[in-house]
């Protein structure tokens, strides 16, 4: 019998890494939710009630004066041209120009957005090593007096409002004992790092309203790596106990730490939004909550996708991370 030839019966060989293609495969549906995120943002922008024009020149202007501004804004056009019109301008870097102050949308988010970077920053990284720490701890120490300490103190926390523990912060440290400030303005173009103390009640507010879910995700994880064979193994064969939990426990546990990571980083997103609101903090949160109230639809539809592009990312890179942690992921990806 004459064997077959390669090419004919064996299976192509797909080119380019697992992990790779995976990644290309996620980025891609990304793109596509995004593609759909913009259409419900702009529909749901044009569909609110009342009239741009109207809220534009006010209440008195004359049916000339706004059907003049709304063709002089585009509004006379069919939903559809607009969309294309904006999505175009959107790919290329043009996010239009405000209603309200007659401004490129781009240069007014430039300065909220980097005062809500810095704010979501200096609260991840005191909320990672923080959750960690206390994680670690209930887990190693599952069912002993310090576990139930701090998965009740974790309990407690997650589940009181961010504004009610940023309001009994300011009523404690801002009005009582007047040791911080109760509100964090922040000059135009000034630096928030400038004026470290301005941070410190609403980093604290997010620290504590997100540790809670962290630790307890966390704490699952250790409790169900330190009873596996493997970490039994180990101590068996006389590793130190401390090196068991680092080395062996803690890196097979952060798989689902990496999803509840992720999904803490978005609430501290929408979180930013009450937080910056109680605060009086200049970010993109107060941002929003002020083009909402004088409708003006292309900064409201800026930084409504700016948001979703930071929530679909977020979800990639946690996605490919709890691949690269998990072995057993990375060898399942066709």
């Amino acid at each position: 019998m004459l064997d077959a030839a390669p090419s004919e019966f064996a299976p192509a060989r797909r080119s380019g890494h697992p992990l790779l293609r995976y990644a290309l495969r996620r980025t891609s549906a990304g793109v596509v939710l995004l593609v759909v995120v913009s259409i419900l943002v702009f529909a749901a922008t044009n569909l609110l009630p009342g009239n741009v024009a109207t809220a534009v020149l006010g209440r008195n202007a004359t049916p000339q004066a706004v059907a003049q501004m709304d063709r002089r804004l585009g509004l006379d056009r069919p939903l559809a041209t607009q969309y294309v019109s904006w999505l175009s301008g959107i790919a290329h870097g043009d996010l239009g120009t405000s209603l309200a102050a007659n401004q490129p949308v781009s240069s007014m988010i430039g300065d909220p957005a980097y005062n809500t970077l810095v704010l979501a920053c200096v609260t991840v990284l005191l909320l990672i090593p923080t959750s960690l720490v206390f994680g670690v701890i209930a887990g190693v120490r599952g069912g002993r007096p310090a576990d139930k300490v701090i998965s009740a103190g974790a309990i407690g926390f997650s589940s009181v409002p961010e504004f009610v523990i940023g309001t009994a912060l300011i009523l404690t440290f801002g009005v009582a004992w007047s040791i911080l400030p109760p509100v964090s303005l922040v000059a135009p173009g000034a630096d928030p790092l400038a004026s470290p103390s301005l941070l410190v009640l609403p980093v604290a507010t997010l620290l504590v309203a997100g540790t809670g879910y962290m630790v307890r995700m966390i704490r699952a994880g250790m409790l169900d790596v330190m009873g596996s064979p493997y970490v039994e193994m180990g101590r068996l064969t006389g590793v130190r106990e401390l090196r068991v939990v680092v080395r062996h426990a803690l890196p097979n546990a952060l798989a689902p730490a990496v999803q509840a990571f992720a999904l803490t980083l978005q609430w501290l997103i929408g979180g930013v939004v009450v937080i910056e609101t109680l605060f009086g903090y200049p970010g993109i949160g107060q941002a929003l909550v002020q083009a909402v109230i004088v409708r003006d639809m292309p900064l409201i539809q800026a930084i409504v996708m700016l948001i979703a592009t930071v929530y679909i990312a977020t979800n990639i890179v946690a996605d490919l991370l709890v691949i690269v942690l998990v072995p057993k992921l990375r060898t399942s990806l066709p």
